[in-house]
């Protein structure tokens, strides 16, 4: 623990400045990235819920019309 330095030189201030922000970019790039996946993801699942609901529909209407036949 001796072998640390105890003083932060301008230099080395600034080149910590300089890694933090490159962190904070890549992070801002990931989010990003990502909240366009999920909007995607939304998307197909509402796509997938409104087909889901359709065919649901049509199966209460198809099973309503064979009961009515056959009174």
């Amino acid at each position: 623990m001796e072998s640390m330095r105890k003083a932060w030189t301008d230099e080395r201030l600034d080149d910590l400045n300089k890694r933090v922000d490159e962190g904070f970019s890549r992070i801002d790039a990931d989010i990003r990235a990502l909240r366009a996946e999920v909007g995607g993801l939304q998307r197909t699942m509402a796509q997938g819920f409104i087909a889901l609901s359709a065919v649901m529909v049509a199966g209460f209407g198809g099973i309503a019309g064979l009961i009515a036949t056959q009174i």
